[in-house]
């Protein structure tokens, strides 16, 4: 066709193929400067059969497709929700107990295919394709989600309505052993520890759960999360059947059985399975015996859903054997953990298929199941670290196009992306590799917001929700064999082809999977309609570089819908009311199309076809709605369930409970939908901007709400799209409201020195004695008198950790040698009485550079000993968290402290130890958790907690540093309201300096420690902070620890910033942050 205005689409955009009866001359004026546009009489009528005509309503509603485009706005930025209480959501989705099946009823299988179980219970089976959950069959896409990353349970809610906004219908979920048992005999699940709230939460959301309780998680956090107390309590050695090992954890297992077995999905929870530990090897004396032991603890209780497994790499760990559970996965991360060129890929792994079912076969009679598969990559400390921007390049969107289909042509049907959502490794959390956040490049980020990688994810997760015959299919070939046959051998295509229903799924991608090239091919295809070279009306097949695409073949939608082929991407096909609906898309500058029922293409798509906008109506009648538009806008929909009507059983679970949705263009975010007695469609959801709504949904919704406020309809637009109905196209304005609201500055701090610990006459009486002369710690002293000085052997295993050496003075000691042990780029500051001798610094440069141990001499200057009297060496230590597993498991048992201490000349007396006050096993702070604080003198007194008192303390400015530019540690303390209006979600961070000083910051908000700033090292300055941890109708302390390491002028500053203004939100966000007492809290 002839060249077109950009703008004007309806000259050249969508080709309707003129079939071999002839293009009626009762049109012909029309096309001599329209698209040509024939549709067959089963298109036309939703009949297969009759003579291929032109009727009356087909003019008429052509020459309406055309006319009333003009009246569709373009497109505007999105939006979207109004409050509603967390409590009143839950009770209003989540069906109560009581309410559904009994434990012991059976689902109902009408399939006469024998299925797969472990014994235990008939709602979770298997075959070699897919589970089925309560006889449906599932295929699960799914997310990591780590709730204590995110230590708001009213805001676990926002996160898994962002999971079900995307089409996916799982999460995964570890639990951390360290913090829901501190130490022995205790077993808490209070405050963010809690899982009911995260299984009610999944139940109002309709995500399936897959819990992941270890005991050893890895997850980049301290000590795998294996409870710290254990890394110095039992001698055996770790993940093993050691007899005390075993003892270790059966408090922390029997808590996690009795906190999940009321919601399995048995009982009408979310929980379908159990992962048995993490990443591990069937070989290794007593590792398979371990699994064993584990699984024996669930069995002899009431959890009945199959135990899992994630296998590291192609191990075929505990597939059969002693520990053998009951369905196997493969973990894999293609792109490594380096963001530092995120322009360059690995190629994508081509042997999947063949490990599980192909040549060499793994587990052929179970579904593929990847429990973790990249989502996103972690990022180490230093000042060449590249950061979470670039580890989100990396995993892009291209990426997830790309990798994420190719577990598809895998065959695989369980899927979860680690992380989905990364949250914060607030307090102790982090192992030594990372920093605080744990953003992950993830598709939701560190502050809860959504990206691109989302919308991507969303094309995915709707196509699958969308298509049922996918969740059974056969591996047929690929065109590396000849089996599938291209064009072009720069095209790799795979089929799938499901063996009931014919449907076949013909999945793309370039041969290069690194390259950027743009490849173009034709494929052969066989359908029920004969074997076609497709497509037939544009020229090919394209895939603009890093790009993936399914073509399908013989599928079905809906209850009549039936596609030939399609070359075209399709966004949803199904069900809305009475109709069946079909919604196409693809980039402007690529061809595509569709066959419809037919042996020929009834719609092309040519490339270059400029369309922006809409969608578009192709085809409109009482019982078909099919529309197309461009990738971006498409880019914009959602697809919100709307939950069955009140005593269904799981009423919010898509194919279980379920099968109706509607389709929502335009806002931010739509978090959930509902109808009312009358046929209004009420959705609630995020507004980031002003945007136009378009909405299409059953012919008999009479209105539509946007969080509870009516939406006027344009009819004349609405009817661009239909002219039968079911569609509604309003304006959704954003408050003038969210341009007003700004952070306080922070500005008028309190301050007081944080190190008394290193004046004269300071009483250590009370701290603990560190006499240990033996350590099941595997790395043993290195020098000294054979004294043990480790924080976990005394109960100090979190934070920073203060160490006080006594000598008595001759006059001829010189230096002191400190071999001192902190992780990956730790820090510890040495003082001799009250005289600074230096830093030892441990480093990382994208892990390239670790240093975890430092030994250092420390030369004592003239006149800082006190001759004849007692002297004291004060290490203040920042413990970097406990190793996960390397070469052995027991390099988990980290040896945190002090590995050596020799003065030149004569010996220590006593050697004196202390961190959080409490320590492990007495720390006051029950809601905060055993992470979150350390040992420094504020963090003991409770200075950082809501409330304390500081009109006494001393004005002075963050930005000002440190009195008289020395060494040592400062505390500061502000103070601030915030007033957010209702029905905003303003998500903050604080933000410090981005500059390389020798400082260090604690920063604590309203007693939460929410961030670990190394400004010599970086990268992290930014640290975002939630609503419930921040009070947003109410006053907040903000507190920092600044230890500045050298005796240097550093001058560091602070500000909260507003990332986004969101109007919308999940609404009901409770705050849970007790104020200081001083119970517990007499510091020494």
């Amino acid at each position: 066709m002839a060249a077109t205005s950009p703008h004007d689409w309806r000259q050249a955009d969508i080709k309707h193929v003129p079939r071999d009866d002839g293009d009626p001359a009762d049109i012909s004026a029309y096309n001599t400067k329209l698209p040509r546009m024939l549709l067959s009489d089963d298109v036309r009528t939703g009949k297969q059969g009759g003579k291929r005509s032109w009727g009356s309503w087909g003019l008429v509603g052509l020459v309406s497709l055309l006319l009333t485009v003009a009246f569709i706005a373009p497109e505007t930025p999105r939006a979207v929700f109004a409050p509603s209480s967390y409590p009143a959501l839950v009770s209003r989705l989540f069906l109560s107990k009581t309410q559904g099946r009994a434990a012991e009823e059976a689902p109902a299988v009408t399939s006469k295919d024998a299925y797969s179980s472990n014994g235990r219970t008939a709602f979770v089976q298997w075959d070699q394709y897919s589970l089925l959950l309560a006889g449906h069959r599932i295929l699960i896409y799914s997310g990591e989600f780590h709730t204590f990353r995110l230590p708001v349970p009213s805001l676990w809610l926002d996160i898994l309505q962002k999971v079900k906004a995307a089409g996916l219908n799982a999460v995964s979920v570890y639990t951390h052993w360290g913090l829901i048992n501190p130490s022995p005999g205790v077993i808490d699940f209070d405050s963010f520890r809690a899982l009911q709230p995260l299984f009610d939460a999944a139940s109002a959301a309709g995500i399936w759960v897959v819990l992941r309780p270890g005991p050893y998680i890895n997850a980049e956090t301290t000590a795998g999360g294996i409870a710290h107390w254990v890394t110095s309590q039992v001698a055996g050695t770790l993940r093993t059947n050691a007899s005390d090992y075993e003892a270790s954890w059966q408090d922390y297992i029997q808590g996690i059985i009795a906190q999940t077995a009321p919601n399995q999905i048995s009982v009408n929870g979310p929980v379908i399975g159990v992962q048995v530990d993490n990443e591990y090897f069937q070989s290794g004396f007593g590792n398979a015996e371990y699994f064993a032991e584990l699984e024996a603890a669930y069995h002899n209780s009431s959890i009945v859903v199959p135990l899992t497994y994630n296998d590291p790499g192609e191990g075929k760990n505990f597939v059969n054997g002693t520990g053998a559970v009951d369905i196997y996965g493969l973990d894999s991360y293609p792109q490594g953990f380096d963001c530092s060129h995120p322009e360059t890929w690995s190629p994508v792994v081509t042997n999947y298929h063949d490990y599980h079912e192909g040549k060499l076969p793994t587990n052929p009679s179970q579904p593929f199941y990847f429990p973790e598969f990249q989502g996103g990559s972690f990022d180490a400390w230093g000042p060449t670290a590249p950061g979470y921007a670039n580890c989100r390049e990396l995993t892009g969107p291209s990426f997830l196009s790309v990798f994420y289909r190719t577990l598809w042509a895998a065959n695989a049907k369980l899927m979860s992306f680690y992380m989905l959502y990364g949250g914060t490794s607030w307090g102790g959390i982090p192992f030594p590799g990372v920093y605080t956040s744990y953003d992950y490049g993830s598709a939701i980020q560190e502050n809860r917001d959504i990206t691109t990688k989302f919308t991507e994810l969303k094309s995915q997760g709707l196509f699958l929700r969308s298509s049922p015959d996918f969740y059974k299919t056969d591996w047929i070939g690929n065109s590396s064999t000849g089996v599938v046959q291209v064009s072009n051998s720069a095209a790799f295509v795979v089929q799938l082809k499901n063996p009931d229903t014919g449907a076949s799924f013909w999945i793309a991608r370039q041969t290069d999977s690194t390259s950027n090239a743009i490849t173009s091919f034709t494929l052969n295809v066989t359908t029920k309609e004969g074997t076609f070279k497709i497509p037939q009306t544009v020229p090919n097949i394209t895939l603009s570089g890093r790009q993936s695409k399914v073509i399908v073949t013989d599928y079905s939608y809906g209850q009549n819908g039936y596609i030939t082929w399609s070359t075209t991407p399709i966004l949803f096909a199904g069900r809305i009311g009475t109709r069946d609906v079909l919604f196409l898309y693809g980039d402007s500058n690529q061809g595509s199309e569709i066959a419809l029922k037919h042996a020929s293409p009834d719609f092309g798509f040519p490339g270059g076809n400029n369309i922006h906008g809409g969608p578009f109506e192709l085809l409109d009648t009482s019982t078909d709605l099919i529309t197309y538009t461009d990738t971006d806008t498409a880019g914009t929909f959602f697809s919100p369930v709307i939950p069955a009507p009140p005593g269904a059983i799981q009423p919010n679970y898509w194919e279980v409970g379920t099968v109706s949705s509607v389709l929502v263009g335009g806002p931010h975010l739509v978090r959930n939908a509902s109808f009312s007695s009358i046929g209004v469609l009420e959705l609630r959801g995020d507004l980031n901007a002003s945007t136009r709504l378009v909405v299409i949904g059953p012919l008999t919704m009479t209105g539509v709400t946007w969080n509870g406020v009516a939406v006027a309809n344009n009819a004349s637009a609405a009817a661009a799209i239909s002219r039968v109905g079911g569609v509604w196209v309003g304006q959704l304005t954003l408050s003038p409201t969210a341009a007003t609201i700004t952070a306080p500055a922070l500005t008028g701090w309190k301050f007081k020195d944080n190190l008394p610990e290193i004046q004269a006459g300071f009483d250590d009486s009370s701290w603990t004695v560190a006499n240990h002369t033996t350590t099941n710690i595997p790395a043993k002293p290195l020098f000294g008198d054979g004294r043990v000085l480790y924080g976990c052997d005394y109960g100090f295993c979190e934070n920073v950790v203060l160490w006080r050496g006594h000598f008595s003075s001759t006059g001829t000691e010189k230096s002191v040698n400190l071999s001192i042990n902190g992780g990956e780029a730790f820090a510890a500051s040495v003082w001799l009485n009250n005289v600074f001798l230096g830093t030892s610094f441990g480093n990382s440069t994208n892990n390239a550079n670790s240093v975890d141990e430092v030994n250092q001499q420390f030369a004592f200057p003239d006149g800082s000993l006190v001759s004849g009297g007692d002297n004291v060496i004060t290490i203040v230590q920042d413990n970097m968290g406990l190793d996960e597993s390397g070469s052995t498991t027991n390099t988990i048992k980290s040896s945190r402290g002090v590995r050596g201490f020799q003065l030149n000349n004569g010996t220590f007396g006593a050697w004196k130890v202390q961190g959080k006050i409490g320590g492990y096993t007495g720390f006051p702070d029950k809601t905060r958790g055993v992470l979150n604080e350390g040992g420094l003198f504020a963090e003991r007194a409770g200075w950082h907690l809501p409330g304390f008192d500081t009109s006494s303390w001393t004005s002075r400015e963050f930005s000002s540093g440190l009195p008289n530019n020395t060494a040592g540690v400062g505390f500061f303390v502000k103070t601030f309201k915030l007033d957010v209006p209702a029905g905003f979600d303003v998500l903050m961070s604080f933000t410090f300096d981005d500059s390389s000083q020798p400082y260090r910051a604690l920063l604590f908000v309203n007693g939460w420690m929410m961030g670990k700033r190394v400004a010599n090292l970086g990268p992290q300055f930014k640290f975002p902070v939630h609503e419930g941890i921040l009070n947003y109708q109410g006053e907040n302390t903000v507190a920092v620890a600044l230890w500045a390491m050298e005796s240097v002028a550093i001058s560091p500053t602070l500000d909260l910033t507003i990332d986004t203004v969101l109007q919308g939100g999940v609404g009901g966000v409770t705050t849970n942050n007790p104020v200081w007492s001083s119970t517990g809290r007499t510091p020494s």
